[in-house]
C-alpha cells in the first residue's frame, strides 16, 4: 500500500488549477505549441529521460544554491523567462512577478510586449533583464531600450528564433489579445507585430551593444555553430531555447540541445542558459551538468502568478530551489559550481 503512495507537490496542480483563474482563450494562449505540438509535448519527456550518476561520500554539510548571472548575485540559478500577457494573470502584471521573483531571490526577463512600464517593475529592486523583439526599422528601438535602461535593466536578451511567426495548433483560439485590458501599456512589440524583422543578423547583436549599453543575451539557439559565431560577434551569453516548442515543430528539444551549445562556447567568457520543460530540481542540476550556468521557467511562472499573485511566483521558485538543493546534496555537490560534467547519461533507447 505504502508503495504506491505519491506525494502531489503543489507545482504539479498549478496548471489545472489556473485554468479555473484564466478566461479559456488566455490559458489556451499560455499552453499551446506549434502545428502539432510535437516539440512542446516532449520538453518535459527529454529532462525526465536523462538519468543521474551521483558521488558518494561527499561533504554537503552545507548545500547553497547561490551562483551569479553576467555578474548579478542571486540565490537560485533558477530564473524566469520572458512571457506577455502577465496583466491576465494579475492586475500588476510584470511587476507583481517581479515581487515574487525578488523575494526568492532571483532573476526575470521582462518582455518588450509587457503590460505595465518598466519602470513598475524596476520598483520593485528586483534585478532584470528586458527581452526584445526587433523591428525592421532599428531606430523605433532605440526609445524602448532606453527606457529599459533607465528603469534598471541589466541586460538585454535578443529573441532570434522568430523570423516568422509559428503556425500555430488547428484547436487555437483566436482573438486572445481582444481580452487584454483597458488601459494596459503594452505596444506593438510582440512576436505578432507585422513591423517585427525578419531580417536578422549577428550585426544586430553590436548594434543592441551600442544602443543599450548593456551585455546581450541572444535566445532561441539549439545549434553550436550559431552559439560560436554569437559569441565571437560580441554576445555575452546564450540561451538555448526552442520557444516552447511555439515555433519550428520539430525542433530538437533544450535538454537535447545544451551540451552542443555549452560545448561550442567552452572556453570564452559566454554563459550558457536554458528554458523548456524544466520542471522539478533534478531537471535543474541535469541543465548544470550538461553545461547551463542557470536554467530559465516560463509557463508555470504564469500559472503561479494566475493562482497566488506575486506569493505564488516566489513560492514556485522557492519549491523548485528547495528541490534543486535536496538534488545537489543526493548527488554529491554543495554548489551548482561543484556539479560535475559526468553527472548526467543518457539511457539506451
Amino acid at each position: 500500500m505504502f508503495g504506491k503512495m505519491r506525494i502531489m507537490r503543489w507545482t504539479d496542480g498549478l496548471a489545472d488549477l489556473a485554468a479555473t483563474r484564466l478566461s479559456p482563450s488566455v490559458y489556451q494562449y499560455f499552453r499551446r505549441g506549434a502545428s502539432g505540438e510535437r516539440t512542446a509535448a516532449e520538453a518535459v519527456d527529454a529532462w525526465d529521460q536523462l538519468r543521474l550518476r551521483p558521488h558518494m561520500l561527499r561533504n554537503v554539510s552545507a548545500v547553497s544554491t547561490a551562483t551569479t548571472v553576467l555578474g548579478t548575485e542571486i540565490r537560485t540559478p533558477i530564473l524566469v523567462s520572458p512571457s506577455t500577457l502577465q496583466v491576465m494573470c494579475d492586475p500588476c502584471g510584470e511587476a507583481a512577478t517581479a515581487t515574487g521573483v525578488g523575494a526568492a531571490g532571483s532573476l526575470m526577463c521582462v518582455t518588450s510586449n509587457t503590460g505595465v512600464p518598466f519602470a513598475k517593475v524596476g520598483e520593485t529592486g528586483t534585478p532584470w533583464w528586458v527581452q526584445a523583439y526587433l523591428l525592421r526599422d532599428r531606430g523605433l528601438c532605440r526609445d524602448m531600450l532606453v527606457r529599459a535602461r533607465e528603469a534598471g535593466a541589466r541586460a538585454v536578451v535578443l529573441t532570434a528564433d522568430v523570423p516568422v511567426v509559428g503556425t500555430p495548433p488547428p484547436t487555437e483560439i483566436p482573438d486572445v489579445w481582444g481580452v487584454v485590458p483597458a488601459g494596459s501599456t503594452m505596444a506593438n512589440w510582440g512576436s505578432h507585430s507585422p513591423d517585427r524583422a525578419d531580417d536578422l543578423s549577428l550585426d544586430d547583436l553590436g548594434w543592441l551593444r551600442e544602443v543599450s549599453g548593456l551585455p546581450v543575451v541572444l535566445k532561441g539557439v539549439l545549434r553550436g555553430d550559431d552559439a560560436r559565431d554569437a559569441v565571437s560577434a560580441g554576445a555575452s551569453a546564450i540561451m538555448v531555447s526552442n520557444h516552447g516548442g511555439r515555433q519550428l515543430d520539430g525542433a530538437v528539444s533544450t535538454a537535447y540541445a545544451l551540451p552542443e551549445v555549452a560545448n561550442a562556447v567552452s572556453g570564452t567568457d559566454a554563459e550558457v542558459y536554458v528554458d523548456g520543460g524544466i520542471r522539478r530540481g533534478e531537471h535543474v542540476l541535469s541543465a548544470l551538468a550538461l553545461g547551463a550556468r542557470a536554467v530559465f521557467v516560463g509557463r508555470p511562472v504564469l500559472y503561479a502568478l494566475a493562482v497566488d499573485g506575486a506569493a505564488g511566483v516566489q513560492r514556485l521558485l522557492t519549491d523548485l530551489t528547495a528541490e534543486l538543493a535536496h538534488a545537489l546534496a543526493l548527488a554529491g555537490s554543495a554548489s551548482p559550481a561543484d556539479v560535475p560534467g559526468d553527472l548526467v547519461v543518457r539511457p539506451p533507447v
